[in-house]
């Protein structure tokens, strides 16, 4: 079958697709929790095919169901534990209330997962907000705000467009849509004429997974993947007009702001940025077949060394890490400083989920990393565990 036979960018309507790579038979939840590992083990699973705009830049698979998926309370994707990564969200939330002025305002976030960066959004600037997430759980440290802050669980959609506000808030959540044009078309209708409403959207950046070889955070759930400049190209298709966009968190992420288009606007496309990465594309597949072939010889040597060996990090890196390798009882367990996530087990390959804790009595020879943003402070719990174990970051 033809997977692009009458197929069009879902950005730019170009049909110059270029499918470019593929993984079969994959979790289709990176981040869902399983309690028993043959549970995890059988999860459902799906193909990627990702398929190249070479008008825009997009990226998408085009393989997805979305019926597969269904985002429920047992999705825990929280980054906040991590010391690094809640300094960055400090950051950005503090930059995005003095910038807006947003003092005693009302702040929308689409996607706000388990609430942590809508509420620190209203801490800092005494706001009102909302949040939309099937997936949020209610937590008894939101108890103080609930008379400032509502969650809805649910998909945002047009029956909410009577909730306004002064910034609205969508972090890592439309990489996982299918047609972007479904969630900011819905938006900028629900937006209306208020045209002074500031948009801030932050998405995985493509540039940094494909040239960086950051092949372990593509997965299933991530059904769309952007540039700078294609995610400009799909927030002008959809009646906005972008104010600026950066790559942020050492380049892993692009956040975008944008405010309302009053009529139709012209959309700007970066032709070299698209070449260049047209170019990462074309070498990608080899590339990631031998950096696999790398992983796989470096466990096989651990093993033959009768190293004890763990990874670090059980998000969309870890999950994929550790299906792609298909390690088997090379790595029986992966640490997460997640509370949720201790005592679940990883889906696919079934390890344990466990606590750094547990690291003072398993003594592992070797941590393996999954993201390098976070090898300083993984070293650092090792060494205050008492742990010589050497991390090596993937």
């Amino acid at each position: 079958m033809n997977e692009l036979a009458d197929r069009v960018c879902a950005v730019c309507g170009s049909r110059d697709l270029e499918l470019f790579f593929e993984m079969l038979d994959v979790p289709v939840y990176c981040n869902l929790l399983w309690t028993e590992r043959e549970a995890a083990r059988n999860c459902p699973k799906g193909d990627i095919k990702l398929a190249f705009c070479h008008s825009c830049g997009f990226i998408t698979n085009v393989a997805f169901d979305p019926a597969k998926l269904g985002y429920n309370r047992d999705y825990e994707n929280s980054l906040h534990y991590s010391p690094r990564f809640q300094q960055y969200a400090d950051s950005l939330a503090a930059d995005l209330v003095e910038r807006h002025h947003l003092y005693n305002k009302d702040i929308i976030e689409i996607g706000c997962g388990k609430g942590d960066f809508l509420i620190s959004l209203c801490e800092l600037g005494n706001n009102r907000g909302i949040g939309f997430d099937p997936s949020y759980v209610p937590r008894k440290e939101h108890d103080p705000l609930a008379d400032r802050v509502k969650f809805i669980q649910d998909y945002y959609s047009q029956q909410y467009k009577n909730y306004q506000a002064d910034l609205i808030v969508c972090r890592h959540t439309l990489e996982h849509v299918t047609n972007p044009a479904d969630l900011l078309e819905p938006l900028r209708q629900a937006i209306g004429d208020r045209l002074d409403t500031p948009v801030f959207f932050e998405v995985p950046n493509a540039l940094y997974t494909f040239r960086h070889l950051a092949i372990w955070d593509i997965i299933y759930e991530h059904c769309s993947y952007f540039v700078p400049t294609s995610l400009k190209q799909t927030f002008s298709h959809c009646g906005f007009v972008p104010q600026e966009v950066r790559e942020v968190f050492d380049g892993q992420f692009i956040c975008l702001e944008s405010l309302p288009a009053n009529g139709q606007i012209a959309s700007s496309d970066r032709a070299d940025e698209i070449e260049v990465l047209s170019k990462d594309i074309a070498n990608f597949k080899t590339k990631f077949d031998a950096l696999v072939e790398t992983w796989r010889e470096k466990l096989g040597k651990m093993a033959r060394l009768g190293q004890k060996v763990v990874i670090w990090g059980t998000g969309s890196k870890g999950v994929t890490f550790l299906n792609l390798l298909n390690v088997g009882n090379a790595i029986e367990y992966a640490v997460d400083i997640n509370p949720r996530k201790q005592g679940m087990y990883v889906a696919g390959e079934g390890q344990q989920i466990v606590s750094p804790e547990f690291l003072r009595s398993d003594r592992p020879d070797v941590v393996i990393v999954m993201n390098p943003i976070y090898e300083r402070e993984i070293q650092q719990a090792i060494a205050d565990l008492g742990c010589d174990a050497e991390t090596i970051c993937v």
